[in-house]
């Protein structure tokens, strides 16, 4: 058993942090009270990434838990007590998680998605005496959050749900910009199930492009599926996470699935007595039926990274190649991401990309536009259109901060009024776009408790205030 250093807790020593693992903001949504796991398994993290459990005591705030005044990996060495490493299993529970979202290629193999060798391309800027301006107006706007008695404004949610970087574009034109936490301009973050909506939007592309038949079964193009419960599921299916697929997240089962996937995709050597499948690829053999194909929406991980074999098939090369290809370098991203890799080298497709704020503001702008860039067409429109219809409401259920709202090709359609949709991540990461407001909102966040269901009541009120007070600018 690895004993960690305890952790202040406003002015008083809490007890050690203990690690649990998860995997996909879905169970997330689904466990509220999560027990703390102490299996060994819990150090894998090569492909689950930690989350901080749910205490009594009150978490530090966002100012408390800032990176700088909290000390991690600072001076040269760092004190024993502010090391952050791996295969400690302690690097992604709060607070430690505020550094580690920065810092997750120092942690785990990645590999690059290359944003090129040209200059990147330029974002828009207001002239500076506008742009403090709208910062100021943004920032006293208040909302009022779902279910609450009292307003809030912008500036106080930014903290409230533990930001580290806030982008929006309005009408092509960056109008606010801010970083704190462990984020600079020229660093790069985490974006967890953000993640998913990449692998979903390469997915799409190649549909429109009919180089993918979305009709098809999986074995019709992964024969190496055998039996595997993916086998006779359409590509849509996984797409829309409406597979009946076998896969418990209860991490109070030591024989659930969750515990046989990472100890599969960890990066670092099996031990001597591991008998199981090796690799993320090695896995999705063997996933049992749970249900029919195509009843329900079931926000399962698995079939991300189904759907990233399917492309890497397809398409003959990783995603992280067809993504610096088809979306990183064509765009003019200004950095490169990095995919976590599992021990055979194959990229995490449903949660392993970190990357650069204004890169994602630049992929949202990209949606907004429906794949047109100075006047060319990086992806036919076709793909933005299908995702933004959503998939079907009735299949789609358990997020009460969503209601109404629907899952498709990876991505999040709320169906409101303003036709918004998001890719998300667990901790609070998101790229919301707003086309009724031609607004493109990207917001990196180490939120301490992991589930959106705690973010969504503030958060989605203020993307609404914001939206509504741009559409009101001339």
């Amino acid at each position: 058993m690895v004993a960690f250093p305890p952790i202040p807790v406003n002015g008083a020593k809490a007890s050690a942090i203990d690690p649990i693992v998860y995997f996909g903001e879905g169970l997330m949504n689904r466990i509220v009270e999560l027990r703390l796991c102490r299996c060994a398994a819990a150090v894998l993290a090569g492909t689950l990434l930690l989350s901080s459990p749910v205490t009594a005591q009150t978490p530090l705030t966002a100012k408390e838990s800032d990176p700088q005044i909290m000390g991690w990996m600072q001076g040269f060495p760092p004190q024993a007590g502010r090391l952050i490493t791996q295969p400690d299993s302690v690097y992604f529970s709060f607070p430690r998680l505020r550094w580690s979202v920065c810092h997750l290629r120092e942690l785990l193999p990645t590999e690059r998605i290359h944003c090129g060798l040209g200059a990147p391309a330029p974002l828009a800027y207001p002239p500076a005496h506008q742009f403090a301006e709208l910062r100021k107006q943004i920032d006293a706007l208040e909302f009022l959050p779902m279910k609450a008695e009292a307003p809030m404004t912008w500036e106080e949610s930014l903290y409230a749900n533990y930001t580290d970087g806030m982008l929006i574009l309005h009408r092509g034109e960056v109008v606010y910009e801010r970083y704190f936490g462990c984020l600079e301009e020229d660093g790069v973050h985490a974006i967890m199930s953000m993640t998913k909506s990449i692998t979903g939007l390469l997915a799409e592309i190649l549909i429109a492009e009919s180089r993918l038949d979305d009709s098809l079964e999986v074995r019709d193009i992964i024969p190496e599926i055998g039996d595997s419960a993916f086998a006779d599921a359409t590509i849509r299916e996984v797409m829309d996470m409406t597979t009946g697929v076998r896969y418990s997240e209860d991490y109070s089962d030591p024989n659930a699935d969750i515990w046989k996937y990472s100890a599969a995709a960890s990066p670092l050597p099996k031990p001597e007595d591991y008998s199981g499948p090796d690799g993320y690829w090695e896995y999705l053999q063997q996933v049992e039926r749970d249900g029919e194909h195509g009843d329900a929406f079931h926000y399962k991980t698995i079939n991300s990274d189904m759907l990233g074999w399917i492309i890497s098939r397809v398409s003959g090369k990783a995603v992280t190649e067809l993504a610096s290809e088809r979306l990183w370098r064509p765009m003019g991203a200004e950095q490169s991401a990095y995919q976590t890799v599992d021990g055979k080298g194959v990229p995490f497709a449903g949660g392993g990309i970190t990357a650069g704020l204004r890169d994602l503001g630049r992929l949202g702008l990209l949606m907004l536009q429906r794949g047109e860039l100075d006047g060319g067409q990086l992806f036919p429109a076709e793909v933005v259109d299908r995702i933004r219809t959503g998939g079907d409401p009735d299949k789609f259920s358990g997020f009460p901060t969503l209601e109404g709202g629907s899952y498709t090709s990876q991505w999040w359609v709320l169906h409101n009024a303003h036709g918004a949709f998001a890719a998300r991540g667990v901790h609070g990461q998101t790229i919301y776009v707003d086309p009724t407001a031609e607004m493109v909102l990207v917001r990196l966040s180490s939120h301490p408790r992991a589930q959106n269901g705690f973010i969504d009541p503030t958060s989605l009120p203020a993307y609404q205030a914001v939206a509504e007070f741009l559409m009101q600018r001339e």
